[in-house]
């Protein structure tokens, strides 16, 4: 079970598929200089139980990432490429917010984390329930993907995921251990997270926002704090034999009354089938 407002991790397990053939490149990714950067955090408001710290100075070699995380229109041009099904597919549910299903959604609780339901046939096509479509989302981070997912579009575009060294580094904008990608101060107004006492009233919507929402941190990269979580290619705890996938910058259901998971260092574990409305990945290369 991860921690927070983060999903649950499946039970089930299978195997890794073959990959689909690469494809045509989509987007521009940025260039980020190589450096090195104080990664971690001892912020006392965090988790312990999610090993942001110590700080430590980590070296990064030059890359390139995606400013924004790959969006629901994207996806949609690489499985109509590759004829690709997704996990939640093959598994026919997956993870939603109770909040953004209609009222009369019977889908059953997950017991640890209830504001969650089992809902069946959701999916990266239907991201609220059999209901509902892709059609006003085009723009928005795509979503109900797992990690092996990920792989897959990573894999046609030519690209990877970031590792967790990576992301944070591109994450935090060239600023030094700063909690937001634009700095210390901790405003709502510049990211997509949980307006309200967690899970319950909401002063606006309960979903994703558009993958360039907000401004964008100093290399240019949207929304790296809040909206999804992004998954990469970090094992959560490997020197304590927990090898759940890392997911990074928390999302739109994080608040400080809750989870506090919308910064730059924090992260939290999920194993690698796992999907949910709230995670989404980008790319790296």
């Amino acid at each position: 079970m991860s921690g927070g407002c983060c999903a649950p991790d499946r039970d089930e397990s299978s195997g890794r598929r073959d990959l689909p053939e690469r494809g045509a490149e989509p987007g521009v990714l940025i260039e980020v200089p190589g450096g090195t950067f104080l990664m971690g955090s001892e912020d006392p408001l965090a988790y312990p139980a999610d090993l942001e710290g110590p700080v430590r100075r980590v070296e990064v070699e030059a890359f390139s990432i995606a400013p924004t995380t790959v969006s629901v229109a994207e996806f949609d041009a690489f499985v109509a490429a590759t004829g690709y099904v997704t996990d939640a597919e093959q598994f026919g549910d997956s993870l939603v917010f109770a909040g953004s299903l209609p009222a009369e959604d019977s889908s059953p609780a997950v017991t640890a984390t209830p504001w969650f339901r089992v809902v069946s046939g959701a999916s990266w096509r239907r991201p609220s329930g059999p209901a509902s479509s892709i059609s006003p989302v085009a723009d928005h981070p795509v979503t109900h993907v797992s990690r092996r997912d990920a792989d897959a579009y990573c894999a046609w575009a030519g690209s990877s995921l970031p590792s967790e060294e990576q992301w944070e580094y591109a994450a935090r904008g060239g600023l030094e251990q700063q909690p937001f990608p634009w700095g210390a101060d901790e405003s709502l107004d510049r990211m997509n997270t949980w307006r309200g006492e967690f899970p319950g009233e909401h002063v606006d919507t309960v979903f994703t926002a558009p993958v360039r929402s907000f401004e964008p941190n100093g290399y240019g990269l949207y929304n790296t704090t809040g909206n999804v979580w992004e998954w990469t290619t970090g094992t959560f705890g490997a020197a304590r034999r927990d090898t759940r996938a890392v997911i990074r910058g928390g999302s739109h259901l994080c608040h400080a009354s809750y989870c506090r998971r919308y910064r730059t260092s924090a992260r939290s574990g999920v194993t690698e089938d796992t999907s949910s409305s709230h995670i989404g990945f980008r790319l790296s290369r």
